[in-house]
């Protein structure tokens, strides 16, 4: 998909979560921001497909050289599948934190949390704010 700032079909999250919805299933990564921000991205471990989520819980975490972070999904729903080749190349995200570095993929009870999500413009004003 590219560069954060020209993923305009994109919702993203304060806390550096995308999300990208066909139907209702939304697929979650992390934005090239984020990615950037962690630098080498050596581990990544997601909770299980078939575990049911609420919106705001964690499904995972991403370690890198710099730190660790917990990542959060902004809707219900139920983990239906986990991109589980990051497990062996977890350097995925940097390369391609919006395509193969796709991370969970949840079948949502509900979209209307994503709403509340800011678009690629509001989400690369946050970034430069920060």
């Amino acid at each position: 998909m590219g560069d954060w700032k020209t993923a305009t079909e994109l919702k993203y999250a304060e806390t550096d979560e995308w999300f990208a919805v066909d139907g209702d299933v939304v697929t979650i990564g992390i934005t090239d921001y984020a990615q950037d921000q962690l630098n080498d991205i050596v581990y990544v471990e997601f909770r299980d497909a078939g575990d049911a989520l609420d919106g705001g819980d964690s499904f995972g975490e991403v370690e890198s050289v710099k730190a660790a972070s917990e990542l959060y999904s902004a809707v219900a729903g139920e983990i239906i599948e986990i991109n589980s080749a990051l497990e062996d190349a977890p350097e995925t995200v940097n390369a391609d934190p919006f395509g193969a570095g796709w991370m969970v993929k949840i079948r949502a009870k509900d979209l209307a949390p994503l709403d509340g999500l800011m678009d690629a413009a509001a989400y690369a004003a946050y970034c430069d704010s920060r």
